[in-house]
């Protein structure tokens, strides 16, 4: 497990919004070793972290993220996106759902904004944090998020500090293009 350099400009994200996060219910998705949620419960949100209740050992990377950081309160639960599970139906009402680096496969698009919609459904105030790393121009969800009646707001990464080389930059080999966008329901649908 790594962390990605979109998990640190998620992370600044929610540092910079950190006086709005107290008490906020908050779900991140596709967690990995779950930087965005550990800061989002450091700074005072009711935070469920969650990864593929395919992938045993994601959860358990969740969990050990959680015992490290001291986070006894953070819960752990298996989603497979696009799968409706007991675990899916059972989570209340959500104001932020967290997803670094989850666009990555196209493939798996339309599972992420099939679970994103589901939770919607519970709270259509609900907004969609997520950070990706652009690795192709032929790559978008504008289709997708039309389908679903979700509306997308591109934030800048210098509105947030995030745009310093330490922030966002990778020692990793290709290209690190980090893009941080909010997507919510279409105003129209509400």
């Amino acid at each position: 497990m790594y962390v990605w350099p979109c998990a640190v400009v998620l992370a600044q994200y929610l540092w910079f919004h950190r006086r709005s996060l107290p008490g906020k219910a908050v779900l991140e998705i596709g967690a990995g070793v779950s930087l965005p949620g550990i800061m989002a419960a450091k700074c005072g949100a009711e935070v469920i972290l969650s990864d593929s209740s395919e992938l045993p050992h994601c959860l358990e990377i969740c969990r050990q993220s959680c015992e490290m950081n001291d986070l006894p309160q953070v819960r752990v639960i298996g989603l497979t996106w696009g799968h409706v599970s007991q675990d899916l139906l059972a989570l209340p009402s959500q104001d932020i759902i967290l997803a670094s680096d989850v666009f990555f496969e196209p493939e798996d698009f339309e599972d992420i904004l099939t679970t994103v919609y589901f939770l919607m459904q519970k709270n259509p105030e609900v907004q969609l944090w997520s950070t990706y790393q652009v690795r192709s121009a032929d790559w978008s969800l504008e289709a997708l998020l039309y389908k679903w009646d979700m509306k997308c707001v591109h934030i800048p990464l210098e509105s947030f500090d995030a745009d310093k080389e330490d922030i966002a930059e990778s020692a990793l080999p290709g290209r690190h293009t980090v893009e941080m966008l909010v997507i919510s329901f279409a105003k129209d649908s509400l």
